[in-house]
């Protein structure tokens, strides 16, 4: 038996137990899960959520390690949810270990979780929402969650984060390549790692062309600023720092913060309330409604939009 509201007073007062089982009960559907969420509710709210992605191989790893250590040093309470893709075989995390970011294991003021997709696509984890706020009601100021690494269509993270953290590495493609992928229009912060490289500059000025086409922004408009930082060395990471807090000042003057926290919970609410109506879908089967719907749509007297809606009126009590 799990005492909910024990649980979530230890994790308030920042017992890495507590919030490590809170989340495990988050990741595993727990029948608690409702419970945990309710009495969550009141406490979340207060972290700033950054969001990391970029292709395999950018340093998106090295990159958040770094930012931990940026933020700890300003005193803050950080928290970072890593997405990584799942093992065909054991079904959890590939990374698990988060070996690069060794150096905060003994920090009490740091919490870090591996969280698998579990074949979830849009590189996070179907869970991650709850799982962040699971950090935020535990005290963490800054949430950094780190995606799996994105291709052309992984860039749920902007609609997750707060403010979204595009990284980019010379050598890693061209400009086409990056607005292939949907990167270009996800990020509010570029960064540009490994600027050590030969090509960071060239990488540099090709990003900021091509976030140049097209532009429509108007004189208060959000420009997104492009960083170049060697994270492996922490370089150019309070640089970063400074442009993740302009970027939110920006948006609590302009009213951008609480429009994109609302629009968060809007899909977190659709996608349970998706969730829901499947498992009820799922359920049917040995039910004859979904056969006799079935038999009719064979038969040509109804066709599978129609049905669907019956089916759906039948499982909403409408109708």
């Amino acid at each position: 038996m799990v005492d909910v509201p024990t649980l979530v007073e230890q994790a308030r007062q920042g017992a890495p137990r507590a919030v490590a089982r809170l989340i495990s009960l988050v990741e595993g559907a727990s029948p608690l899960l409702r419970e945990v969420m309710a009495a969550l509710a009141p406490l979340a709210g207060n972290a700033y959520v950054v969001g990391l992605t970029g292709s395999p191989g950018v340093g998106k790893s090295t990159s958040t390690s770094a930012l931990v250590s940026a933020y700890r040093r300003a005193g803050k309470r950080v928290g970072v949810l890593a997405v990584d893709p799942s093992s065909p075989f054991s079904g959890g995390a590939l990374l698990g270990d988060r070996v690069r970011m060794s150096d905060h294991a003994s920090d009490p003021g740091v919490y870090i979780r591996s969280m698998a997709t579990r074949g979830h696509l849009g590189g996070l984890a179907r869970s991650a929402p709850q799982a962040v706020r699971v950090l935020d009601a535990a005290g963490c100021d800054v949430i950094l969650v780190e995606t799996v690494g994105v291709g052309q269509s992984e860039v749920e993270i902007a609609s997750q984060a707060d403010t979204s953290v595009v990284l980019l590495a010379p050598g890693m493609g061209d400009g086409i390549q990056a607005a292939k992928a949907g990167i270009l229009e996800i990020g509010d912060v570029y960064v540009v790692n490994k600027a050590d490289r030969d090509g960071a500059d060239a990488t540099a000025r090709e990003l900021n062309h091509m976030l140049s086409l097209g532009e429509s922004r108007g004189p208060g408009d959000w420009r997104p600023p492009i960083v170049k930082t060697v994270a492996a060395r922490g370089e150019g990471i309070d640089e970063v720092v400074e442009a993740l807090e302009k970027h939110r000042a920006w948006m609590e003057e302009h009213g951008v913060l609480g429009t994109r926290r609302a629009a968060r919970a809007a899909r977190e609410v659709e996608t349970i309330a998706v969730t829901t109506l499947r498992a009820r879908i799922a359920d049917l089967h040995g039910d004859r409604r979904l056969d006799t719907l079935a038999e009719r749509i064979v038969a040509g007297s109804l066709d599978p939009y129609a049905a669907a809606d019956e089916l759906v009126a039948g499982l909403t009590g409408e109708g």
